[in-house]
């Protein structure tokens, strides 16, 4: 069941949403980039001898009124009321109901006919979803409903966004994530995430930030004047080095490579691995050789939307930085394209691959470990780039290699249980003992499940279960008893901090895949 003042009534492929104010009135609005969504209708209720008919239940595939009333989605853009005798009134009209009405969109509908194809609909859905321990199921079908949805139409394609209602088009890592979840019930939607990203990548290799409405955000000059303001706020006189006005290079973290893996683990394609394997060279090669400006052989984030961690105050001291998590993703990337190569019979590719993963983790030991903590670099636009001294969960990110030597892996896995880390809720995006931590301010304290969910990952590879089980199911428990699949919750409560947007699609894909992964 939905609470449409938390989660709204929409359709797999409809930009419509249907919520409730405080008053009981329902409101019908369109999702758009960049931008509030759209007012359709607003005011909507239904009436019975001009007394309000209250919502009884909002379910996946209709609301249902006293009285018999149900409003359901015809088509991605046509809502219709199905009843009889009741009369539908809103801010400018009215229309009385007489078997099936429609709202918005156009055409004439049985109602009976409405209803059993809007259920079926969601019945087929929801008969793809992966099993999954008792205790964990109901949030599971939740993040189930999430994925379908979250959809809507790209450029004549399927695309997950993160949230109609305030993240409409096609995140770069968040696609990577959706991928993850997706895998469990339609490895082909999955697949069309990361073909969508893939097919939308730059002459360079690069692949965009966001593929929305109007084309891609890939640099600078993609941004809205409103990102430009709010992070020259952000990183204060350190964006006149090529935030504001400059033209940089905007992406996200190189993940894709390691989310193309886990689909073909779930469900093998050997012919979406030889589509995928070039741009997934490219892309891997376009870090080393265009975002390494001091030429070290570390890659560096260019741009703070570059790195997916917006408001971290990583950013406080500039608008380059290199955290650690950057490194141990293109690791792990080389070793996923090792993997590749080995099913697609490049063998001595394959074996090249896997040197450079050796070789890129022996680097990021020898210039970033300190003998007790990886190093994250701040600043460098106007001179050397300095150690940060916020502590992130970034520095724990190498373990996601798998390939640290095991002296130094232990610390990691020391300092991630250590009272910094650790809590009944782990994993909080900067350390509880810092003097920067916020419970509730994006990127600076709360936990995010993407954090979370690729460190139980890298505790696995690196040798060390215990703690990766703990770890998901602690997280498992935030969400399960936390209210929702939100963006991000506040560590010290359990609850989704108050910015938070809500029915996330990488919190519902991730936490499933942790739920499959708990049996």
């Amino acid at each position: 069941m939905l609470d449409l003042r938390e989660r709204p009534f929409t359709d797999r492929g409809s930009r419509l949403m249907v919520t409730a104010g405080p008053d009981g009135a329902l409101r019908v609005s369109r999702a758009r980039y960049e931008a509030d969504p759209e007012t359709v209708l607003s005011g909507l209720r239904v009436l019975s001898a001009d007394r309000p008919l209250p919502v009884r239940a909002a379910l996946p595939d209709r609301v249902e009124f006293d009285g018999g009333v149900c409003l359901v989605f015809a088509g991605p853009e046509t809502l219709v009321l199905t009843g009889d005798g009741v009369r539908a009134v809103w801010d400018g009209g009215a229309a009385e109901v007489a078997g099936c009405r429609t709202l918005t969109g156009a055409g004439t509908f049985d109602p009976a006919d409405v209803l059993a194809r809007a259920a079926a609909r969601w019945d087929a859905w929801f008969a793809r979803m992966p099993a999954v321990r008792a205790d964990l199921r109901a949030r599971a079908k939740e993040a189930w409903w999430t994925l379908a949805a979250n959809v809507i139409a790209i450029g004549g394609r399927e695309a997950l966004v993160p949230s109609k209602a305030g993240y409409v088009g096609l995140w770069n890592w968040d696609a990577c994530f959706h991928a993850v979840g997706l895998r469990h019930g339609d490895p082909a939607l999955a697949r069309e995430q990361i073909r969508i990203l893939l097919d939308h990548r730059l002459p360079d290799g690069r692949l965009p930030d966001v593929v929305h409405d109007h084309g891609v955000l890939a640099e600078t000059t993609d941004l809205p004047r409103s990102d430009h303001l709010r992070l020259a706020r952000h990183v204060g006189g350190a964006a006149e080095g090529g935030i504001v006005g400059g033209l940089v290079p905007v992406t996200k973290p190189p993940v894709t490579a390691w989310a193309v893996w886990k689909v073909h683990e779930a469900a093998p394609d050997r012919d979406f691995l030889a589509e995928v394997y070039e741009p997934l060279v490219r892309w891997q090669r376009w870090w080393l050789a265009c975002s390494d400006p001091d030429g070290d052989g570390l890659a560096e984030y260019l741009h703070p939307y570059s790195s997916g961690l917006d408001d971290s105050p990583i950013w406080d001291h500039g608008p380059r930085a290199e955290p650690p998590d950057l490194n141990s993703y293109l690791a792990l990337q080389y070793d996923r394209l090792a993997d590749i190569a080995g099913v697609l019979g490049r063998d001595e590719e394959a074996r090249a691959w896997r040197e450079k993963a050796r070789a890129h983790v022996a680097l990021m030991v020898r210039l970033r470990w300190n003998g007790a903590r990886f190093v994250t670099l701040v600043g460098g636009a106007s001179g050397p780039p300095a150690a940060a001294r916020t502590r992130t969960p970034l520095e724990l990110m190498p373990l996601f290699t798998g390939r640290l030597p095991e002296r130094v892996a232990a610390a990691l896995v020391a300092d991630l249980r250590s009272p910094s880390f650790w809590g009944e809720r782990p994993v909080p995006s900067v350390a509880f003992d810092d003097p920067d931590f916020d419970p509730e301010a994006m990127w600076r304290g709360p936990v995010w499940l993407n954090v979370n969910h690729m460190l139980a990952d890298g505790l696995r590879r690196s040798g060390h279960p215990d703690a990766a089980g703990e770890l998901a199911e602690r997280t498992l428990a935030m969400v399960r008893d936390g209210g929702g699949l939100h963006e991000y919750w506040n560590p010290l409560t359990g609850r989704p901090a108050r910015r938070a947007a809500r029915s996330f699609g990488w919190s519902a894909a991730l936490f499933l895949d942790l739920a499959v992964q708990a049996g």
